[in-house]
C-alpha cells in the first residue's frame, strides 16, 4: 500500500544515460558516484545531474589512493544544477552518513506535510 509508504526507493541498473530519460513519478533523482570511478561524470552524464535533486560521492575513504578531484566534481556538478545537495559519503567508514539520512529524512517530511 504506497499511501502508507513513506520512503521507496528505485535503483538504476547500468548506466546513467538511460535513467534520466524516464519519469518514474518520483519526487526526487538521487546520483550516486564512486571515488574509483573518476571525477568525469557530471560532464559524461549532465542531463542526470540536471535532474537530480542530490549526488552521493561514495567512497571517500579511498581519496587519497585516486587522483579523483573533489573540488572539479562539485565545480562540475554545480554548474549545471545549482540546486543539487552533494553528500561526501563512505558506507565503509559510516562518514558522512547521518547527513545524508538527515537529507532524506527531510524530504520525507516535506512530502507529508504537502499531502
Amino acid at each position: 500500500n504506497f499511501k502508507e509508504t513513506d520512503l521507496f526507493v528505485i535503483e538504476n541498473v547500468g548506466n546513467l544515460v538511460c535513467p534520466a530519460g524516464f519519469d518514474l513519478g518520483e519526487d526526487d533523482r538521487v546520483v550516486m558516484v564512486s571515488i574509483p570511478e573518476g571525477d568525469d561524470k557530471p560532464i559524461k552524464y549532465p542531463v542526470m545531474f540536471r535532474k537530480a535533486s542530490a549526488v552521493l560521492i561514495n567512497k571517500i575513504d579511498l581519496l587519497a589512493y585516486t587522483n579523483f578531484n573533489m573540488t572539479k566534481i562539485k565545480k562540475d556538478a554545480l554548474n549545471i544544477n545549482p540546486d543539487l545537495k552533494i553528500f561526501e559519503i563512505s558506507c565503509t567508514t559510516g562518514e558522512g552518513l547521518d547527513n545524508w539520512f538527515d537529507w532524506l529524512k527531510e524530504q520525507v517530511r516535506k512530502k507529508r506535510d504537502e499531502d
